[in-house]
C-alpha cells in the first residue's frame, strides 16, 4: 500500500512539472536565488549554536568529555572538515584511554564519514578496514554499513571503470542490504536507502514507488536535503528535467537552511541547468558549490567542480561573446531603419501641407466650439443675473408692502373708525410673503445648483457640516453663500434681501470661514467654484 500511495505522489508531482513547464522550475529557482541572499545568516546562527555547545564543556567524567567531543563532531560534520576531524580525533583517543570497543569504533565511523566526503578515499578506507564491527550495537552497525555502502558507491562513480566500478557497486549493494536488515522498515532511513537500492539496481520505477514523501512534515530538512537530491537524480536519469531540477533546487535550500557544506545539490542543479543552455544561471550555482566545497575542505568536491567550471565559463564567454555579434547584426538594422526613417521624414514633410490644411480646418471648428462655449456661459450669467434681479425686485416689494403697512397703521392710528383699516392690514403677511420668497429661491437656487449643500459641507469637517431641519431646503448659513454663487456679493445687499443688517451677515461670513478647511481667502473661490447643473 506504501509503494502505492508514493508511486502515486511522486506521478502528481511529475504531472505537475510537466504542467507547469518552465515557469515551474522558475517558482522554486527564485526561491533559492532568495535563500542564497540569507545564507551568511543561516552560517551565522548554525556558528551561535556552535558556539553554545562549546560553552558547556563538561569537567572531570572521561565519558561525558566523550559525548560533548561527539556532539561538536555532529555539528561540524556536515560544516567544516578540519573541525569536525578534529573532534572526531579527540573522540578516537578518548575511546582508547577508556578502553571501550564501541567507543573506539564510533570515532572511527564518523572520522570515516568525514574523510570520505572530503574525497580522501584512501584514508577514509583505512578506517573503515580497522572497524571491528561484530558485537557492536545495531545503531552502530547500521552507520558502519552505510558509510561502507556510499564508500564503494562513490569508489565506483569516480573511477568509471567497466572493470573495478561494478565490483564496487556490488560491495556497495552488499553493504546497504546489511544495514537495511538491521532498520525499522517504517521508517524514513529505511525507505530511503531501500528506494537508492532498487534504483542502483536498475529498477527506476520502483526505487520511485517506494521513495518516501518529502512533504511528510515528521522529517527533518536535513533528510530533505539529502532526499530531495537523490529524488532528482532519479528524474533526470528518467529524462523527467523539471521534476529533477526542481528536487535538486529544493535540496540546494533545504542545505543552506541548515548550514551543509558537504553537498551535492549546488553543483548537480549547475549541471542539470547547463545542460538545458541556461549558462548564466548554471554559472551562479557552480560559483556557490565552489565555495561550498572550499569552506568544507572537501577535496574531491572542489576537483569536480573545477573540473566543469572552466567549462560553464568558456560557455559563458562564447555566450557573451555571440551576444556581441548579435548587438553588430542589430547595429546594423537600426542603421538600416534609420535610414528609411529619414527617407520616410521627407515623405512626412510632403504631407504637412495637407495637415497644414486639415489644422485649419480643426482651428476653425475649435473657434466655433470655443464661441458656443462663450454663448453657453453667457447664458448662465444671464440666467444668475436673472435669478439676482428676481430677488431683489422681490425685496423692494415687500419692503414696499411693509411701508405700506406702516402707513395704514399710522392712519388707522389717527382714525377713529378702523375696522376696515384693520381688516386690510391684517391680510397682509410680511413674514408669510418674506418666508415664500426664501422658498421660492430655495427651490429655483436648488434646481440651477442641485449639489450646492453637499459641495458645501465638502468645506467642512464632520463637526462643523450644515445639517438642515426636516423640509429645509437651504438654511440662513446656505442662503448668505448662495446668493453669492449667484453674483450677489454686496453684504448691503444680501442684508437687505435676508432681512439682516450688515454687521449680522459679516459676522454669519465670518464665523461660517473660520470653521472652514480652507483658508478664509480661498472659501468664497470655493463657492463660485461649485457647478451649475
Amino acid at each position: 500500500m506504501r509503494r502505492i500511495f508514493g508511486g502515486l505522489f511522486f506521478t502528481l508531482l511529475s504531472l505537475a512539472a510537466h504542467a507547469k513547464g518552465k515557469p515551474y522550475t522558475d517558482s522554486i529557482l527564485q526561491a533559492l536565488n532568495q535563500t542564497i541572499e540569507r545564507a551568511a545568516a543561516y552560517d551565522s546562527i548554525k556558528i551561535k549554536k556552535i558556539d553554545s555547545i562549546r560553552r558547556q564543556r563538561p569537567q572531570g567524567s572521561p565519558e561525558l568529555t566523550y559525548n560533548y567531543y561527539q556532539e561538536l563532531y555532529e555539528a561540524y560534520k556536515i560544516f567544516n572538515f578540519d573541525s569536525a576531524f578534529s573532534y572526531g580525533s579527540k573522540m578516537q583517543q578518548l575511546g582508547h584511554q577508556l578502553n571501550d570497543p564501541v567507543r573506539i569504533a564510533n570515532a572511527k565511523v564518523k572520522l570515516g564519514f568525514i574523510l570520505l566526503s572530503s574525497g580522501m578515499f584512501m584514508e577514509a578506507s583505512g578506517y573503515i578496514s580497522t572497524v571491528d564491527i561484530n558485537g557492536k550495537p545495531d545503531d552502530l552497525r547500521v552507520e558502519y554499513y552505510k558509510l561502507k555502502s556510499r564508500f564503494y558507491s562513490d569508489m565506483a562513480a569516480y573511477n568509471q571503470d567497466r572493470f573495478f566500478s561494478p565490483e564496487y557497486m556490488r560491495q556497495a549493494i552488499a553493504a546497504m542490504d546489511s544495514a537495511l536488515q538491521l532498520m525499522d522498515s517504517t521508517g524514513f532511513e529505511y525507505l530511503f536507502h531501500k528506494a537508492e537500492q532498487l534504483y542502483k539496481r536498475g529498477d527506476i520505477l520502483g526505487a520511485l514507488a517506494t521513495f518516501p514523501n518529502l512533504n511528510d512534515p515528521a522529517i527533518t530538512e536535513r533528510q530533505v536535503a539529502v532526499a530531495a537530491c537523490s529524488l532528482g537524480s532519479m528524474y533526470q536519469k528518467n529524462q523527467q528535467r523539471d521534476t529533477a531540477i526542481y528536487l535538486m533546487a529544493r535540496s540546494a535550500i533545504a542545505d543552506i537552511r541548515t548550514s551543509t557544506k558537504e553537498t551535492m545539490a549546488a553543483y548537480t542543479l549547475a549541471t542539470f541547468l547547463f545542460e538545458l543552455g541556461d549558462i548564466k544561471t548554471a554559472s551562479r550555482y557552480i560559483e556557490r558549490a565552489m565555495t561550498e566545497a572550499v569552506f568544507y575542505g572537501a577535496r574531491q568536491r572542489k576537483v569536480m567542480v573545477s573540473n566543469i567550471l572552466p567549462i560553464i565559463e568558456e560557455e559563458r564567454i562564447n555566450t557573451a561573446e555571440q551576444q556581441n555579434r548579435s548587438l553588430i547584426i542589430y547595429a546594423a538594422i537600426v542603421t538600416l531603419l534609420f535610414l528609411a526613417l529619414v527617407a520616410m521624414t521627407i515623405i512626412v514633410f510632403r504631407q504637412i501641407r495637407k495637415l497644414k490644411q486639415a489644422q485649419l480646418a480643426i482651428t476653425k471648428a475649435h473657434m466655433r466650439q470655443q464661441e458656443a462655449n462663450n454663448q453657453l456661459e453667457e447664458a448662465n450669467k444671464i440666467k444668475e443675473e436673472y435669478i439676482g434681479y428676481f430677488f431683489h425686485s422681490n425685496a423692494k416689494y415687500i419692503g414696499k408692502i411693509e411701508k405700506i403697512k406702516q402707513l395704514l397703521e399710522q392712519k388707522l392710528a389717527e382714525s377713529k373708525s378702523a375696522t376696515d383699516f384693520r381688516f386690510l392690514i391684517n391680510s397682509i403677511n410680511v413674514r408669510q410673503e418674506r418666508d415664500e420668497l426664501f422658498t421660492n429661491f430655495d427651490r429655483v437656487f436648488l434646481r440651477i445648483f442641485p449639489h450646492f449643500v453637499d459641495e458645501f459641507n465638502k468645506l467642512f469637517d464632520a463637526d462643523n457640516k450644515v445639517q438642515l431641519k426636516e423640509n429645509e431646503l437651504l438654511n440662513t448659513d446656505l442662503r448668505i453663500f448662495a446668493l453669492i454663487r449667484i453674483g450677489i456679493t454686496d453684504n448691503e445687499q444680501i442684508a437687505r434681501i435676508l432681512e439682516y443688517s450688515v454687521n449680522t451677515i459679516y459676522a454669519y461670513k465670518t464665523k461660517i470661514k473660520k470653521r472652514s478647511l480652507i483658508p478664509n481667502e480661498a472659501f468664497e473661490e470655493r463657492i463660485m467654484a461649485i457647478k451649475a447643473l
